[in-house]
């Protein structure tokens, strides 16, 4: 029998029509054999294995990749992109953290800051937030009307599924954490002068909307995770699991993908010649 793959592991699982994030455990390890110096040694032996793959992909000019991070306040997003997109070429990774959408960008569709930023051709990119926040916060603080909520999902579906159809590759990341991680990352934020930066009060004020919150990631999750741009659930309240898990699902992606090196056809000993001159 087969290995599975992590992708397999983590892949958002529908059951009775309704995905729950209660059915995933934020401590669990699916996967990981070996503990944490195990995840680390793997992480390490991959950094110049995904340099290479992106390389290839960039090189080849021809296809795109898209990593969609989403997750609670404190779940991991920005160390996610600190600790594993660095393994990327950073001349080929386009990042964006999409905050509150500015006036600009009210006064159109919900997608169209998204479609600003989509990668191109031979690059990788990251989104710190996405446009799922429109189906989210937007769900949880009633932003919108109920009807036009649900058209959303359909939206995303098809945006999605027409980026995959031009030659992008949709890697969607949901980091889930515990309401108790969530606090003692708060806390250790408080504790630390280095990490007051990192701490705003609007973050206790949301854990009141934490059941909220978890309701309308199962329902997003459950309305979008599609054949062709299905949802990874990672347990991240080990932070070198989490990275770990991110890290295996890029390189079996990647290695799915299997770009190549171009092979233009030069008149070598011509070119020898000159260079040799």
């Amino acid at each position: 029998m087969a290995k599975k793959e992590v992708r397999d592991l983590l892949r958002a699982q529908v059951r009775d029509g309704r995905f729950r994030m209660a059915d995933v455990d934020p401590d669990s390890h699916p996967g990981l054999k070996g503990g944490k110096s195990r995840a680390q040694r793997d992480i390490e032996k991959n950094q110049d294995v995904l340099f290479n793959w992106h390389e290839r992909l960039y090189a080849e000019h021809k296809r795109s990749l898209l990593v969609v991070l989403q997750g609670m306040d404190t779940s991991g997003k920005d160390g996610t992109v600190t600790h594993v997109v660095r393994n990327f070429n950073p001349q080929g990774v386009l990042i964006t953290p999409f905050k509150a959408p500015t006036p600009q960008e009210k006064r159109h569709g919900f997608l169209w800051r998204i479609r600003r930023r989509l990668p191109a051709a031979g690059d990788i990119g990251v989104f710190n937030r996405s446009h799922y926040e429109d189906v989210l916060i937007a769900r949880v603080h009633a932003l919108a009307p109920p009807g036009v909520l649900e058209r959303r999902y359909g939206q995303i579906n098809n945006f999605e599924k027409q980026l995959v159809q031009s030659g992008t590759r949709i890697v969607k990341l949901c980091l889930h954490i515990s309401y108790a991680e969530q606090r003692k990352r708060l806390i250790d934020r408080l504790e630390n002068p280095d990490k007051h930066w990192k701490f705003s009060e609007h973050d206790i004020d949301e854990r009141a909307y934490w059941d909220d919150y978890m309701s309308a990631y199962g329902l997003a999750i459950t309305q979008c995770s599609t054949k062709w741009a299905p949802w990874y659930v990672i347990p991240a309240n080990d932070k070198v699991y989490r990275n770990w898990a991110v890290t295996m699902i890029l390189l079996e992606t990647l290695q799915e993908m299997s770009p190549q090196y171009p092979h233009p056809r030069l008149d070598i000993p011509g070119l020898m010649k000159r260079l040799k001159a």
